[in-house]
């Protein structure tokens, strides 16, 4: 008789607050065997996995399942595509071997598994061979507009999630209304000339480290090097 391979399950934590964990999430962690949470690098803690464990406290204090194993691969913060692939492939392996034994696998995310997240590198991977779910997670750009209590769009308004500052920016800061521009930490003075230099009246407000103890809003962009920071540009234009 073929053994039942188990499912993968990629599941938003959401931006930070444990909190924000939605029902169907903290349901499938208190009862799932296995949980990977990737980690930029070995000795730095992963924050997904921080954002879950007061649901793992509650999972051991009620002692509903007594198995729970989880995987830590590495996903560097490195642009080399090369480093990357083999890291992915790597931690999809390792995910293949436990779904091959039958046991289900829960991949924690930041944010929404759908928007701009490692769990789709690994998907990508073992999607034609194992069943795959995906389990929303309230994303960090729709956290940081509730931080400020304020509207990303209104009416028939364009919103553009940026992940990257290239050469493209200014081509789309004239199509659109309201930007999301993501981990602006990164950006230099660059940046801030190109949205200035925009026409029209201009809201800037940055948030770092969203819903999290140390959040932070600023009115303007950050000058601080904290890598979870979002910046919401909305130009209102003549």
């Amino acid at each position: 008789m073929t053994k039942e391979k188990g499912k993968l399950i990629g599941i938003g934590v959401g931006p930070g607050d444990s909190d924000l964990l939605t029902l169907k999430a903290v349901k499938i962690l208190k009862k799932v065997p296995i949980i990977c949470c990737p980690k930029s690098s070995p000795k730095k803690e992963s924050i997904a996995l921080s954002i879950i464990n007061p649901v793992l406290k509650e999972r051991e204090e009620e002692k509903k399942e007594e198995f729970l194993e989880i995987l830590e691969p590495v996903f560097p913060m490195t642009e080399n595509e090369e480093i990357l692939e083999k890291h992915w492939d790597t931690a999809a392996k390792l995910i293949a071997n436990h779904l091959d034994n039958g046991q289900d696998v829960a991949f924690i995310t930041l944010g929404d598994p759908s928007i701009y997240s490692t769990f789709s590198y690994v998907q990508k991977r073992l999607e034609n061979s194992y069943d795959i779910e995906m389990v929303p997670g309230i994303n960090s750009f729709t956290a940081c507009a509730s931080s400020i209590c304020k509207p990303l769009v209104e009416k028939d308004e364009l919103l553009m999630i940026i992940p990257k500052i290239d050469n493209r920016l200014e081509t789309l800061l004239k199509e659109g209304n309201s930007f999301v521009l993501m981990k602006t930490s990164r950006n230099t003075e660059k940046l801030e000339e190109i949205i200035h230099n925009q026409e029209g009246k201009k809201e800037i407000t940055s948030v770092q480290n969203c819903t999290m103890d140390d959040e932070k809003i600023i009115d303007g962009f950050s000058k601080e090097k904290a890598y979870l920071t979002t910046t919401l540009v909305k130009l209102k234009k003549d």
